[in-house]
């Protein structure tokens, strides 16, 4: 399993509403490697935010096994899944989430001073092209620069794995690209693992494999052979 960051065996989640089963998860299984884009794409109530959330610790399965690397996640209590997010997990949803009152700077600084090995602020802003605007408020900055601000937030202290959650569904066409090329930047230089949850079918273009979803399942995936700039997407 050294190559291999998740692996999911008969991964099942399923929430009660009223005396309803709704079945978010039915027996996934699942590998993701090492270093891999991975795009999961699926209509709303399909499973893949369900998936996400609980491969980022923020949720637990009802029954199967869940392991990250050689950990078994579907077995850790809740402050074992703290100390998991904190340490290994960055988080990009499709709301920025930024303090207003902080600058670019200041907002990333608010991980880096709770993580064991972090990057600076600046050099985790660099990453994302905007060490020239480190010191402007959120209110200054488009919803891209934004986006890319929460990006830099969530990889600076250097996660083996970053989960994003429709990144691009509140910009613009243009806007949403910068944001793609932000990732897979983040991707080609640390190495981070990346799973983007989507509905924008022509993102998956971007990702080594991506994976369709449906009424909680997997229903097939398509593996890239060679993967394309997100500056040639067609939207």
């Amino acid at each position: 399993m050294a190559d291999m960051v998740f692996k999911a065996k008969s991964l099942t989640k399923t929430y009660m509403s009223g005396e309803l089963a709704v079945h978010a998860l039915r027996a996934v299984d699942l590998e993701i490697l090492t270093g891999e884009v991975v795009v999961l794409l699926g209509p709303s109530g399909s499973g893949k935010s369900t998936l996400l959330n609980i491969m980022g610790g923020l949720d637990q399965a009802t029954s199967g096994q869940l392991f990250f690397r050689d950990v078994e996640l579907t077995a850790l209590g809740d402050g074992a899944l703290t100390a998991y997010r904190r340490k290994h997990v960055g988080f990009v949803f499709q709301f920025y989430n930024l303090v207003p009152s902080l600058t670019a700077y200041e907002n990333v600084a608010l991980v880096t001073e709770i993580s064991e090995h972090p990057m600076r602020p600046q050099d985790a802003l660099a990453l994302v092209g905007l060490e020239a605007r480190m010191d402007h408020f959120p209110s200054q900055l488009s919803g891209g620069e934004q986006q890319r601000v929460a990006i830099a937030r969530a990889i600076a202290k250097r996660p083996d794995v970053l989960l994003c959650d429709e990144p691009t569904g509140a910009l613009d066409s243009k806007t949403g690209i910068r944001v793609i090329e932000a990732l897979l930047s983040v991707n080609a230089q640390l190495g981070t693992t990346t799973l983007i949850i989507t509905h924008n079918a022509s993102i998956q273009d971007v990702a080594d494999r991506v994976l369709f979803f449906a009424d909680g399942q997997i229903s097939k995936t398509h593996k890239n052979t060679s993967r394309r700039a997100a500056a040639e997407l067609i939207w």
